[in-house]
Order: structure tokens, then C-alpha cells, then sequence
């Protein structure tokens, strides 16, 4: 993936980009699809593009915030599959 760079009211050094896509990769764990990098005399103010991520449901399960169930040990899971689920009428 190639990320495009926007900059607005100024310039910047030469491999300052290439650091900034660096820093989102390690803060965000993926690159950037777009930044916009607005120079405001010696700061900067950033405005990443992370593009679609995926979503992941948590639920409350037996007092538990969970994901997934992959995680739980065989107890956890029969307590899970023998539980009462309640629906809205």
C-alpha cells in the first residue's frame, strides 16, 4: 500500500514524511492510506487515513467482556452453553 501525503502551509525536510508514515505504522499497527500534515511553524498537526478497519462485537458473557470464546477454558464454555438467553418480546 502506498501512502499519499498532503502538506499545507509549508514544507518539510527531507525524510520527515517517511518518519511520520514510520510513527503511524508503530502506533497504529498499519500504514496509513493518506496523511494530511499541516505545518504550524515548528509543530505540526497530523491527520491520518487509516481506511476501513475491521470491527470485532464484545459482549458480556458470564461477567466476562469477550470477543471471542476461543480463549475460554471448558468450564467457561459449558457455562456459557448452558446459560439462559433472554429476548426482547
Amino acid at each position: 500500500m502506498a501512502c499519499t501525503i498532503t502538506v499545507k502551509n509549508g514544507t518539510l525536510e527531507n525524510g520527515e514524511a517517511e518518519a511520520y508514515i514510520a510513527r503511524a505504522i508503530e502506533k497504529f499497527g498499519v500504514e496509513p492510506r493518506h496523511i494530511d500534515i499541516t505545518v504550524q511553524g515548528d509543530e505540526v498537526d497530523l491527520d491520518y487515513d487509516l481506511g476501513a478497519r475491521d470491527f470485532q462485537r464484545i459482549r458480556r458473557i458470564t461477567g466476562y467482556l469477550v470477543g471471542t470464546l476461543d480463549r475460554f477454558n471448558n468450564a467457561k464454555r459449558a457455562e456459557e452453553h448452558d446459560r439462559v438467553k433472554h429476548g426482547v418480546c
